[in-house]
């Protein structure tokens, strides 16, 4: 069965970003593809040291948990990687595992080749916009096909628990993984 993961990039238990998450993966299960959401809280992922070692062992040196990450990117169909903004752009975190992701792709494998997938942003107000234009850089340079939808997958929220107010956001994010789900299925033919 096709697979998609789901990478959250919120430190908080309850947050506006895995809620978002859900949703996309609600509408990516309903077309009949797997979503798994993995969660960066509790990770201290380090940054891309350039050691060029991915391509003689295919995974990473750095040892803080993303090569099982890694290795259950390796074997879906598409990736989705979802950023909270605190400071007007993505959280150094999951920037530094999306580098540390494509460098072992782009070193081995090249495992995110043909995968479908694209970023979603999470914010109270400002910085979605640039937040995933950094994160969709990730995507062309590794061969990938971003999914579209209805507008920019963004979604506005305040407190913990409110990112199911942005009605327009939310549908944006499904239709989104229904895209996503849709053009997986279409290659897999």
């Amino acid at each position: 069965m096709a697979k998609v993961i789901l990478l959250n990039g919120s430190p908080r238990k309850n947050s506006n970003t895995l809620m978002v998450l859900k949703e996309c993966a609600k509408a990516i299960e309903a077309e009949g593809v797997e979503a798994e959401i993995i969660s960066l809280k509790g990770m201290r992922i380090e940054s891309c040291i350039a050691c060029n070692k991915c391509g003689e062992k295919g995974n990473c040196v750095l040892n803080d948990g993303l090569d099982e990450i890694i290795d259950k990117i390796r074997d879906a169909d598409g990736f989705i990687p979802a950023a909270p903004v605190y400071f007007g752009t993505a959280r150094g975190d999951i920037m530094s595992a999306l580098q540390r992701i494509g460098k072992v792709s782009r070193g081995g494998d090249k495992f995110l080749n043909w995968m479908v997938g694209g970023p979603i942003t999470v914010a109270r107000r400002g910085g979605q916009t640039l937040t995933l234009q950094e994160m969709t850089m990730f995507f062309p340079i590794n061969g990938m096909i971003i999914a579209g939808s209805s507008y920019w997958n963004m979604v506005t929220a305040g407190p913990e628990g409110t990112a199911l107010e942005d009605v327009e956001g939310i549908e944006t994010v499904r239709l989104f993984g229904s895209n996503v789900a849709k053009l997986i299925k279409k290659i897999k033919e």
